[in-house]
């Protein structure tokens, strides 16, 4: 009696399926950053009746401060994961202001979304930093012997002074300049 002949092209899906499957092990985990606030924390906060330190409470500490204006406080969260080509996606980002008045008192609660963002371009040019350009030989052999954070400081003939006083004015900074 024969046998039915298999077709390959039928199975190759079948094989091709656990390699496959193996792939989502090597995706990015998602990145949390910044002080997230939840929807049900902002409803804890009432206009006119809470205070600065009913927020800090309930949020913690704000991520930053208006520039010019020091009554608004930001909470900003960002959600980012890493794409093709090892940059950064952002997922979600949210940013709730909160405006206290000169007194303290809460005053408004805004929700900022990301279409609402403002795009700032990196600045051209480049600051010179102070000193000369180290050449290749320098910036490959420059701090050989000037700092080894496994000894502590103050390890005589590695970088250190000799003494013994850890982060005192004695101890070697373990920067040199070439």
């Amino acid at each position: 009696m024969r046998r039915p002949a298999i077709k390959l092209h039928r199975l190759l899906p079948l094989m091709l399926l656990p390699a496959l499957a193996g792939c989502a092990v090597f995706s990015a985990a998602p990145h949390y950053r910044g002080n997230a606030v939840s929807e049900h924390q902002l409803k804890q906060l009432t206009p006119g009746v809470s205070t600065e330190a009913d927020a800090t409470a309930l949020l913690g500490t704000p991520t930053l401060h208006e520039t010019f204006n020091r009554n608004d406080w930001l909470y900003a969260s960002q959600v980012t994961k890493r794409r093709i080509g090892q940059t950064q996606g952002v997922l979600r980002q949210k940013v709730v202001v909160l405006h206290f008045n000169d007194g303290g008192v809460l005053q408004s609660i805004r929700n900022v979304n990301q279409k609402q963002a403002v795009r700032v371009a990196m600045a051209s040019g480049a600051t010179k930093a102070p000193g000369g350009t180290a050449s290749l030989f320098q910036q490959l052999v420059g701090g050989v012997g000037h700092y080894n954070p496994g000894l502590g400081a103050g390890a005589g003939g590695f970088g250190g002074t000799g003494s013994s006083d850890i982060g005192g004015a004695s101890g070697s900074s373990g920067l040199s300049g070439f």
